[in-house]
């Protein structure tokens, strides 16, 4: 079992920049692949970027690439999602998941292949 609290969100004017921690408990945090997904009103949710076990590996989605960046600290069971550039349209709840992977550098954009996934924090990003 692995219980993920994010935090971070909040309010900001485009062009700015906010950082989300996902802060991982109850399992080896090492021995799962992780990864942010996104959901904005009225719309599924979409995947956003990945990261494999070892942090050697990363995925992102083409509308964030060059945008945000997404690493992980292993030692203190913590997962974050700097974005940089904000826009209006990257207004959405943010999750961040995970799952056992076997594989080292292994990632994931299905939110289907996720076992566990935290509350949720909300971006807003005002034009």
């Amino acid at each position: 079992q692995v219980q993920l609290v994010e935090s971070g969100g909040g309010l900001v004017q485009a062009g700015g920049s906010l950082r989300l921690s996902c802060a991982a408990s109850g399992s080896i945090f090492s021995n799962y692949a992780m990864g942010w997904f996104r959901q904005a009103p009225g719309k599924e949710r979409e995947f956003v970027a990945a990261i494999g076990r070892s942090g050697g590996s990363t995925y992102y989605a083409d509308s964030v690439k060059g945008r945000f960046t997404i690493s992980r600290d292993n030692a203190e069971k913590t997962g974050y999602l700097q974005m940089n550039s904000l826009k209006p349209e990257d207004t959405a709840v943010y999750y961040c998941g995970t799952y056992w992977s076997r594989s080292l550098y292994g990632t994931s954009t299905k939110p289907t292949a996720y076992d566990y996934w935290g509350q949720g924090t909300q971006v807003t990003v005002s034009s």
